[in-house]
Order: structure tokens, then sequence, then C-alpha cells
């Protein structure tokens, strides 16, 4: 499916809302969250009436709204109806800084801040010194709601009109606002959910990644609703135990995680019975998935992990395992619909089996970082969008993961994958999990460190875990410090900040 195949005339909303009432589900449960649930009828419902109350309170077409909830049914709501009204909403991580936030919302210029009750004193300090903002709106939005209209009109916006923003995680430094079209939700849905996992209507979706991530807002809102599917919601955090509650009471069918969670998942003593499951199958994304984790969780859960990656820019996964067709090690191959390729830093081609920084091309790729003209140009190459991430293909070609490119080590004057080592120590029976950076030696030349946090109970020294490095890899790879910690920084959709191991 392209872009082209989705009509000029477009609003998402009202494809993903609307879709659903005309296919009969209006009596259908879409959502179920921590305080209750709403059919699809009620869903359009609510939609409509944000939307009208955004337009009641002066804010007009392609005027952004910044949206710093937790997860439940209102994140939804407003969300789409802000798309349905024409206005933009642009989605923040619940897990910042007040400075971060008062940067995300001089840099969009948001006339509408949402934000949960929780979250509201992070933003308090600095609110009235903001020359955009206009109106803070805080959930649960009932009584808002019921005092709106219930009728709108979808906006006429187009197919490539700017829909909504995602701020880039960080795991690499200061955050990016990305724009992405009202287009590129169904894409996702259909080359993706459709294509890669065969959703259906009768699924019940479970994400641990929250809607304001990329990954998340695919499992949680576009897929789902593309599909018809029944999704829940969870607003804590993403801890084991919450998500075996969910597992179990819930009866999910898919499952979206994120490596470190299923590594604790597998380390906690509360991990369910099979018997108590109703998966049909996982996913992992945002970090490469280490092998013996995935081993592991199908042991123990009955079910395959799909390992895939995707990311802000591409909006969802682009490259993945698919059902049957696993290769242990590797993220798989191309999702239908996207094109990859691999090249040095001359920008040509790469020999099979050598790394090379991923390229992607594909009708979901977003249209630039706001107010960022040089990291636009940099990223989005004409039709090919770089990842910042370094892969291998081999022969039958299944895509191996070899780190972002920013964090590869030139140890001896030969490229080291820190990606490489850390599945090596992860391997360890004692390690939960493991970063690798540079550090300098006495003579100034760069040479591997590790993080690693130790599984609960269990001990070994770090020249045991060189040792066994060694055993595993060239030698020349193996860290020459080992410094044992009780949690890696992680941005709140799992991934490691490797930036702030530095130093």
């Amino acid at each position: 499916m392209q872009a082209r195949d989705i009509p000029r005339d477009y609003n998402a909303a009202d494809d993903l809302v609307g879709g659903n009432l005309a296919a009969g589900r209006a009596g259908k449960v879409a959502y179920i969250d921590d305080a209750g649930q709403c059919t699809f009828g009620e869903l359009a419902d609510r939609v409509n009436r944000f939307g009208n109350h955004l337009l009641s309170v002066g804010l007009k077409m392609e005027d952004r709204v910044l949206i710093a909830m937790h997860d439940s049914i209102d994140w939804p709501v407003a969300f789409l109806g802000a798309i349905e009204a024409g206005i933009v909403p642009v989605a923040v991580n619940t897990l910042l800084t007040p400075k971060d936030y008062e940067y995300m919302l001089c840099d969009s210029r948001a006339k509408a801040l949402l934000v949960s009750p929780p979250l509201k004193p992070q933003f308090d300090p600095f609110l009235s010194k903001l020359p955009f903002l206009k109106h803070v709106l805080v959930p649960p939005f009932a009584e808002l709601l019921s005092k709106s209209n219930p009728e709108l009109k979808a906006a006429p916006t187009t197919r490539d009109d700017p829909c909504f923003w995602l701020y880039s995680s960080g795991s690499t430094g200061m955050p990016k606002g990305t724009v992405h079209v009202h287009a590129s939700m169904r894409l996702t849905a259909e080359l993706y959910a459709g294509g890669v996992l065969g959703l259906k209507e009768s699924d019940v979706i479970f994400s641990a990644a929250k809607l304001f991530f990329a990954y998340g807002l695919g499992n949680s809102l576009s897929f789902p609703l593309a599909a018809g599917a029944t999704t829940v919601l969870m607003a804590e955090r993403p801890t084991p135990d919450a998500v075996f509650k969910r597992l179990t009471e819930r009866k999910p069918t898919l499952f979206f995680g994120v490596p470190t969670l299923y590594a604790g998942m597998l380390a906690s003593p509360a991990f369910p019975g099979k018997e108590n499951l109703n998966l049909r199958s996982c996913i992992s994304a945002g970090e490469a998935l280490p092998p013996q984790i995935a081993r592991s969780f199908k042991e123990r859960a009955g079910v395959d992990i799909l390992d895939g990656i995707g990311s802000t820019e591409m909006l969802h996964i682009f490259l993945s395992n698919r059902p049957g067709e696993i290769r242990a090690g590797t993220t798989g191959k191309a999702v239908p619909g996207y094109e990859l390729r691999l090249v040095d830093e001359q920008g040509n081609a790469v020999k099979q089996g050598e790394l090379g920084e991923l390229l992607i091309k594909g009708p979901t790729a977003a249209n630039l970082y706001w107010n960022n003209r040089a990291k636009s140009r940099g990223t989005f190459v004409g039709e090919w969008t770089r990842s910042g991430d370094k892969y291998s293909q081999d022969a039958d070609g299944y895509y191996a993961y070899g780190g972002r490119t920013d964090d590869m080590l030139k140890v001896s004057g030969i490229w080291v994958s820190p990606a490489e080592v850390e599945a090596a120590l992860v391997s360890h029976e004692c390690v939960l999990e493991a970063a690798v950076v540079g550090k300098e030696d006495e003579q100034r030349l760069v040479k591997p460190k590790a993080f690693v946090v130790l599984k609960p109970g269990k001990q070994v020294t770090a020249e045991e875990l060189q040792a066994y490095v060694k055993s595993k890899l060239a030698p020349y790879k193996y860290p020459r410090w080992i410094e044992f910690a009780a949690e890696l920084p992680k941005t709140a959709t799992g991934k490691i900040q490797r930036f702030r191991l530095r130093g």
C-alpha cells in the first residue's frame, strides 16, 4: 500500500473512528482502561465532542495542542478529537523534566496544553511565561464533553496535511519535533499490523509502550482502530507485575513490549503459567532482542516474540521477523511496502555480511523535524530516511543489528559494535541488562567499557564476565572495564541512554 492509495481529501480520525461505525461495530468495546470501558460508538461521540470543545475555545485548523497525559480512554479521545477538528496534537513523554516541557511548548508554539493531574505540577512554574499558550485542560474530560456538541464534520484535511507530531525519545540528546501526515497511521496499520501481524477484529491488544511513543501509538490506536480490535490501556508504569495483571485478567491476544521489559518479566517469580495467558503473539521493538530472551519467553509463555525495528521518523516497524519466519538474533526482513539499503560512510552499498548504515524508503516517513532544517536535511534524503542504525544482511536476506552509528567504537583500528558485546554479556546466566560505551585508557585509546545489571540474587565477578565475553567474541572486543549498576538510564520507552554513561 502506498500513500497514493489513500484519497487525497482525507482525515485520519474520520477514517479510523468512522470506519468502525460504518462496519457496524458501534456496540463493540473499543477501549478498556483502569476506570472503565467504551464502545466504538461512545468513542466516536466523545471524539466529536472533544473536537468541538477545542473549536469552541477559539482553536483553529492547524493550531497545535500538546498532550502530556497518562494512558486512559481520554488520551485517544483528545488525540483523535483534535485531528477530527483539523487541529494538530503534539504527543510528549510523561516522564520528562519541567525544562523539557517548557522547551517543547515553546518549540511547538502549542495554543493548548492537555495534562494529567499528577503531571500538572511539572508545568505550573512556567505556564504564565509562555506567549502562545492560551488554554490548559486537565482530564477527566467527562464534564467538558457533556457540554459539547456531539456532531462534528471532519475538517477538510488532505492525506499530506500535517496530522500530529511526536517528539523523539531523546536516546541521543535533545528531542526533535517529528511531523507526520494524515495518511501515515492508516498506512502503518495496513503494512505492518495487517501485513505482518494479521491483526483481526477479534484480537485484544495490550501495549506496555505508551501512546506518546510512535511504537505505542500504532499498537494502541491506529492498529486496533483500523482493524476494529479491542485495546487495553494502562496508566501506570509497565512493571512486570502490572503487565502480568493485564495479561491474566484482560487476556490480550497480542502483547507489545521492549527487550528490557521482557527480561524483567522473565526474572520475576510471578511470571504466569501458560494456562493463564491467551496470547497468540508478542512483539518487541526499541532495541535488539537478545536470542536467549526470545528462547526463554517461548518456553515460559508458549508464544514467539517477533523482534522488529521502527523509529519515530518512520512512525512504526519497517523491519521485522514474521510468524513462522523467525531467525533468532536478527531483526528479520523488510516489512512489505518498505525498501532497505545498507551503505558505508560514503553512501556506497556495503557487501553482504558487512556493517552499513540502514536507510529506509517507505510511505510513512515523517515530513521533517520542526524548526530544524539542518537535521531534517541530514535525515530525510530524497525518498530515503537515514536510521542512524548499523546493520548487516546475511545470504538469506535477514538483517542483524550492529548498534547505533553514533555508538560504534574503533578498537585497535577495527570497528566494534556495542550491541554485539552487550548481547554476549546478557547471554550470561547472571546478567539481566548491559550497556557498552567507549572509554579512553591510559594511552588515550578507546576501549569498551560495560555497565552491567545483575539478575536478583545472582553474583558474578568482572573478571568472570570478561573471560566469558572472550569465549564468545574476538578477544579485542571484550570490555576492559565492567561497572555493576542497580539500573541503567533509559527513556520512558525502554531504550538505554548510552550517552548518559559516557564520560
